[in-house]
């Protein structure tokens, strides 16, 4: 569903010249699968969403997604994706119900089809409590939901989360990674950023560790543990970024 062939985007910079942001990056998500992407601030995940997500053009290399280029055909993979950040980004004006039904009519959803996927949606992610709550008056759990419901509620196949849990309490980012569970097992191929440990351990069926625009490792955590000689992933990643840095440093 999502396939990525040495990806890499960079920027020009007139004492530096090419800076990359991404380098060479390649890996595959299958449907019904949850694709980690770890690494610490600034390694590059949120560049790599973005051109996945059609926000930005890679510089070389190729990545489909749903069937789509992103580089030509951005429109197709759109309607093919739900992006969530860890940005609530609601509208304070508008309802739960209004900020939903609004993001479904963008993704050009038929009336009738759009109401049934509301009341689909509301029931699911239990928000009937509070459809005709305005966004500024709602708790972050209740944002979050929101979020949530804007991002599915095209029922895409393909699903982006960049960093969802940042600034949540604990019981609100539990409730988000026991619904992006529940999406796994409805088919869709999901991507998810994190830098913490915790939640790729709990959700990831594969991961890749990112550091610098690169990737370090990737596979599943038993493989990549037994392949590194490490039975904790915390300190396989510490590991595998020192390696790097001292590397980096020597050429």
């Amino acid at each position: 569903m999502i396939e990525v062939e040495n990806l890499s985007k960079y920027f020009e910079d007139l004492r530096r010249g090419k800076v990359y942001a991404l380098k060479d990056v390649s890996f595959d998500v299958q449907p019904g699968e949850i694709y980690g992407l770890l690494g610490p601030n600034g390694a590059g995940k949120t560049t790599c969403l973005r051109i996945l997500s059609t926000v930005l053009r890679p510089s070389q290399g190729r990545a489909i997604v749903a069937g789509f280029d992103v580089a030509t055909h951005p429109a197709e993979v759109r309607q093919n994706i739900g992006f969530m950040s860890g940005n609530t980004g609601v509208y304070d004006r508008m309802t739960a119900w209004e900020m939903v039904e609004y993001f479904g009519r963008l993704y050009g959803l038929p009336e009738d089809l759009l109401q049934h996927r509301l009341h689909e949606v509301f029931e699911t992610l239990q928000m009937n409590e509070f459809r005709d709550l305005l966004c500024s008056k709602m708790s972050t759990g209740m944002q979050q939901k929101v979020s949530i419901a804007r991002t599915i509620i095209h029922d895409p196949p393909v699903l982006i989360f960049d960093e969802p849990t940042s600034g949540l309490d604990v019981l609100v980012a539990r409730k988000l990674l026991e619904v992006i569970e529940s999406l796994r097992s409805q088919g869709k191929s999901i991507i998810f950023s994190t830098h913490i440990m915790r939640e790729v351990e709990k959700l990831c069926d594969r991961v890749a560790i990112i550091h610098k625009g690169r990737i370090l490792a990737k596979g599943t955590i038993e493989e990549l543990e037994q392949k590194h000689n490490q039975t904790d992933l915390e300190e396989l990643f510490f590991d595998l970024i020192s390696k790097y840095e001292t590397e980096a440093g020597t050429v």
